[in-house]
C-alpha cells in the first residue's frame, strides 16, 4: 500500500507545481519504504531525507519566483510556511545525523505537511496564480 497515494485532489492544475508535488510524494513514499524495510539501511534514509529537503527547497524557489513576478499580495505568509518547513526537516536531519530514530516522527509530519500544504495553503494561491498565468499568456 502507497504511502502518499498521488490523488486528483492534490492536483492544482499548474503544471510545474504538480510536477513538483509528484515528486514530493514519491520522495515521501521512497522515504517509507526505506524506513518500513527490515534492513532499515540508516544511509539509505539519510540519503532520502537530504534529497527530499534539496529537492523542497528548489520547489519552494519555484513557487517564491512565480509569487514575486507576479506580485502574489499573501507572498511573506506562504514563505513563512516554507521556512518552518525547512526548519523543522533541518532539525530532523540532523537529530537523524546525530543517531536519534526519528523515522515514524518525520514521516508523520512529512504526510500530514505536505497534503495540508498543497490542499490548503497551496490551493489558496491558485486563483490568483490561474488569472496572473492566463493575462501573461495572452500576452505572449
Amino acid at each position: 500500500m502507497t504511502f502518499i497515494p498521488w490523488t486528483a485532489a492534490l492536483k492544482l492544475g499548474v503544471p510545474i507545481i504538480d510536477e513538483q508535488h509528484r515528486v514530493l510524494v514519491d520522495l515521501i513514499n521512497a522515504l517509507h519504504a526505506a524506513i518500513s524495510d527490515a534492513a532499515g539501511a540508516r544511509d539509505a534514509i539519510a540519503d532520502i531525507l537530504e534529497g527530499l529537503l534539496d529537492y523542497t527547497h528548489n520547489h519552494f524557489i519555484v513557487e517564491e519566483v512565480l509569487f514575486q513576478k507576479h506580485g502574489y499580495p499573501d507572498a511573506d505568509k506562504h514563505l513563512s510556511e516554507h521556512s518552518g518547513f525547512t526548519g523543522k526537516m533541518m532539525g530532523w536531519l540532523t537529530r537523524f545525523e546525530d543517531g536519534e530514530d526519528v523515522n515514524l516522527e518525520v514521516l508523520d509530519f512529512l504526510k500530514d505537511w505536505l497534503v495540508h500544504h498543497i490542499c490548503e495553503e497551496d490551493r489558496a494561491y491558485l486563483p490568483f496564480m490561474r488569472a496572473a498565468l492566463a493575462k501573461e499568456a495572452m500576452a505572449a
